[in-house]
This record gives structure tokens, C-alpha cells and sequence, in this order.
């Protein structure tokens, strides 16, 4: 398993994390069976979204005994109503669902309270203004809860909440499907900068980029933009959806959802896969999501004759930009050959598929490094 930095907390957590949407209405011995094969491949982050009382009860079965393993991402106001998901902004009703994750989890805190699910405007200003995050703010005061994170599926509303100050973490779609949606570059430049954790939901779209069919309707939620209609020219793999999100700036760790072992295992395969399993530039000109000139790591541009890891440099360079850190600039420097190698031939850019100015970038890195 490799590990990353949770934004501000400073926490190391899987890169490759669990969503569990997909581990209700099944036995639970199967929910146990995926969630210690997850433990035991060195996951140590899960987001649980879901009140309903059964997939509650069965998950806390799972964790029983490796509580101290596993960083638990609870979500105030998601709740059931007749055995169904539900949101809610009634704070009465947000509080006693998670007063019973805390009991059903047998666990004295989460460590992560989400703002649940926030699209829009209205519901922004409701759950930042209305009692909501000064609840989240008590429970961190109370120790029920570590730190404060902010969910939901809108550009514009997802970085107010990064660029308030007031959370830790932001949990979003980040997907070869939203590669082009407006402000996303944006949204996930405002993390660097404020240090918050980026955790990327939605990896596969809803599933969508798995299935089988070609055309893709797809909804607001699983874009992280507007919706859109897309064709797929082959099938797409877990491994290239993983690299690419993965590759964002600013993304400390990503929660596909996996219903079986089987699922967990195809989602981990992401760790040994090679470099052409894990390219994705070939699915980015299908979809035509792409921005000319915009950097996507996906090092289509190698080989460099000067040996330059010419992907990285690029994305060390542009989190540097919004955020240097000793740690970033260790990274870049640890790199055997970086910008200051650069010779300025050009066949990286004739190679390149997104016309990125290589030369301009290696010459910025250098400057930004030096």
C-alpha cells in the first residue's frame, strides 16, 4: 500500500481507500470479508455514509477489534427514512443520526464529520450557517469527532468551503469524466493552498466508466460538473480511472466502492500495474475532455533524452505554485534528473497529445526550485 499526507491533519492514509455505498442490503458476511481483506491490505480509511441500522450493525461487527486501524468518515445529516437513504437539514434530526453511529459503531468518536452531500447555493448557506458546521465545531470540541470535511458535487460551493478556513477536508467527484469541468483546476488548486485533504469520490462515475455499453448518460453527481453524453471507444479498466484520479493535484486518497473482494482486488491491482495499463491519455481524446495546452501527468511526452520524469516535475511544479512546502520541494529534488536538466529539444512537445509548452514549464520549475 502506498500512503499520503491527509491535507493539514498530517495523517498517512491509503491512497487507495474504500467508499462502502456498495456493502448495504448484502450479508454480512460478505461486508465482513471485504472490509478485512481491505485491513489487511493496509486500507486504513472508510467513508460510511449510510444510517440504515443494518448496514450500521454489520459494519461495526467488521471493525470490531481494529478500531485503532481504521480512520472512520462518518456524515452528519444522512439518514433513513422507511429503510431508505435520506438527507436531511433538520438539525434535530442530523444529531440523532450520528449520536447512533457513534453507539452502533461502539466508538466514542468518528474521525471524520462530513457536512453531508451540499449542492447549490441555499444548501450551502444552510449547513455552513445553520447550525450545521457549528455543530461539527462542537463535536471536535467534545472529542466525538477529529475533524471537520465538507461533501458534495458543485464546483462554485465545494471551494467556498475549502476557502473558509473552517475544514479540514473536501470530499469530491474526480473522475476522467469531469477532466474539463469548469472551475475543477481551480477547486483543486484552492486545496493545495489551504492544505486541505482532497478525497476523490466517484473514481469510476457511479460505475458508469466500467460498464459495458458505450454511450454514457451521465448525471451532475457523477461528473462533479453539469451533465453530460459520452461514447466510449473501448472498454475502460479500474487501473487507468485509479491513475488518473490519483494523478490530480491536491488528491490525498481516493474510495472507489467495491462490493466483493473481487472488486477490492481489481482496485488494488492499480499498485503493480504497469505504466501502460495505467495510461489514460487515450480515453481523455475519446471523450475530447481536455483543455489544449493543460498539463494531465499522463507522460505521453516520454521518453526525455535528459531522463526527466517530465509528468511529475510538471504537477510537483503546479502544487509548488499554490502551496510550497519542504515537502514538496523535497520530492522534487529527491527526482534523479529534474527541470534545470532540461536541454530544450522539443520531442516532448511533438510527442505530447494536449500541446502542453514543456520548455515553458521545465523553464518555470527551474525558477520556482531554485
Amino acid at each position: 500500500m502506498q500512503y499520503r499526507k491527509l491535507g493539514r491533519t498530517g495523517i498517512d492514509v491509503s491512497a487507495i481507500s474504500l467508499g462502502t455505498e456498495y456493502l448495504i442490503n448484502i450479508p454480512r458476511e460478505d461486508v465482513v470479508a471485504v472490509i478485512h481483506e481491505a485491513l489487511a491490505q493496509g486500507i486504513n480509511y472508510f467513508d460510511l455514509f449510510f444510517a440504515q441500522p443494518e448496514f450500521r450493525d454489520n459494519m461495526s461487527f467488521a471493525f470490531k477489534g481494529y478500531r485503532n486501524k481504521a480512520m472512520l468518515a462518518g456524515h452528519l445529516g444522512s439518514i433513513h427514512e422507511n429503510g431508505q437513504y435520506n438527507k436531511t437539514r433538520d438539525l434535530n434530526t442530523a444529531k440523532k443520526f450520528f449520536e447512533d453511529f457513534l453507539i452502533r459503531y461502539n466508538t466514542d468518536y468518528v474521525d471524520v464529520v462530513y457536512l453531508h452531500n451540499s449542492d447549490g447555493q441555499e444548501d450551502y448557506d444552510i449547513v455552513m450557517n445553520n447550525g450545521f458546521l457549528e455543530t461539527a465545531q462542537h463535536y471536535v470540541k467534545e472529542g466525538k469527532a477529529r475533524y471537520i470535511a465538507f461533501s458534495g458535487h458543485t464546483v462554485s460551493t465545494a471551494k467556498q468551503a475549502v476557502e473558509s478556513g473552517f475544514i479540514d477536508i473536501l470530499m469530491f467527484p474526480i473522475s476522467l469524466v469531469g477532466n474539463v469541468t469548469p472551475g475543477k483546476k481551480d477547486l483543486l488548486n484552492a486545496c493545495v493552498k489551504h492544505d486541505v485533504a482532497l478525497v476523490a469520490m466517484k473514481p469510476y462515475a457511479g460505475g458508469k466508466l466500467l460498464q459495458q455499453d458505450k454511450s454514457m448518460s451521465l448525471e451532475h453527481w457523477q461528473t462533479g460538473g453539469p451533465k453530460a453524453e459520452m461514447e466510449k471507444k473501448k472498454q475502460i479498466t479500474p487501473i487507468k480511472c485509479l491513475s488518473y484520479t490519483l494523478s490530480q493535484i491536491g488528491v490525498s486518497n481516493v474510495v472507489p466502492g467495491c462490493k466483493t473482494v473481487e472488486q477490492l482486488h481489481d482496485a488494488l491491482a492499480f499498485f503493480d500495474a504497469t505504466d501502460e495499463e495505467k495510461d489514460f491519455s487515450e480515453i481523455i481524446n475519446d471523450f475530447q475532455q481536455y483543455t489544449t495546452g493543460e498539463c494531465v501527468y499522463c507522460n505521453h511526452c516520454l521518453p526525455c533524452p535528459s531522463e526527466i520524469d517530465i509528468g511529475q516535475t510538471i504537477r510537483l511544479f503546479e502544487i509548488a505554485q499554490n502551496n510550497m512546502t519542504d515537502e514538496i520541494k523535497s520530492a522534487y529534488l529527491a527526482m534523479p534528473k529534474n527541470a534545470s536538466d532540461c536541454v530544450q529539444c522539443g520531442s516532448c512537445m511533438e510527442r505530447c497529445p494536449f500541446e502542453v509548452d514543456v520548455i515553458s514549464k521545465m523553464e518555470q520549475a527551474s525558477k520556482v526550485f531554485a
